[in-house]
This record gives structure tokens, C-alpha cells and sequence, in this order.
């Protein structure tokens, strides 16, 4: 299964606590088919004094989530929206909203 989610693409997460939250996607891991989204799916973690932080306490990570859980945002659209990809006049690709046609970005 291919993911169609990018790196730095701005998505809308559709299920769970965070659903509605729009959030940019800092890391893809297609083998697990999940992304890791800026401040959404924050998890707390208590941590022991260590030598790489002497302090110790609770930290806040940001957890993967499924890709089936989210979905590309298109600016003109103001919503979620499914993305094809077309070839253009200099052959290069390029992923499109499927509802306005409006341009994404790079395949």
C-alpha cells in the first residue's frame, strides 16, 4: 500500500481525540503506514533522571497515527479532500484535489 501523504503536507485528522485539528506532517514511516503529526496525538511519558536528562519527569511525545486517519487538506476546499495525481504539459507529476482540481503539490 503507497501513501499518499508527504512530509511537511497539512493535514486533517478525521478520527479519534484530535479529530478536526488541521496539523503539518513532520515524518512519514510507510512501512508501518503511520505519520507523525505536529502537536496532535500527544502522549505523556514519565522519564527517570538519566545523563541525558538529569532532571527526570514527564514528557510530552507526539505519537504516530494511522494514515487512514487523516486526510490531505486543501486550502481552496477548506476541508479534507481524496488526491489523484496528473502529469502536466512538462511531465512532470503532481497531486491534485479531486474536488476543485486545485494543485497540492509534488507526486
Amino acid at each position: 500500500m503507497s501513501i499518499y501523504i508527504k512530509k511537511g503536507d497539512t493535514v486533517l485528522v478525521i478520527c479519534g481525540k484530535d479529530k478536526g485539528k488541521t496539523a503539518k506532517v513532520k515524518i512519514v514511516l510507510p512501512k508501518k503506514n503511520k505519520v507523525v503529526l505536529e502537536r496532535i496525538n500527544i502522549a505523556k511519558r514519565h522519564t527517570k533522571p538519566s545523563q541525558k536528562n538529569a532532571q527526570g519527569g514527564v514528557i510530552e511525545l507526539e505519537k504516530p497515527l494511522n494514515c487512514s486517519n487523516v486526510m490531505v487538506y486543501c486550502p481552496k476546499c477548506a476541508k479534507g479532500v481524496k488526491v489523484g495525481v496528473k502529469i502536466l504539459t512538462d511531465k512532470t507529476k503532481s497531486r491534485f484535489c479531486k474536488k476543485c482540481g486545485e494543485i497540492i503539490g509534488r507526486a
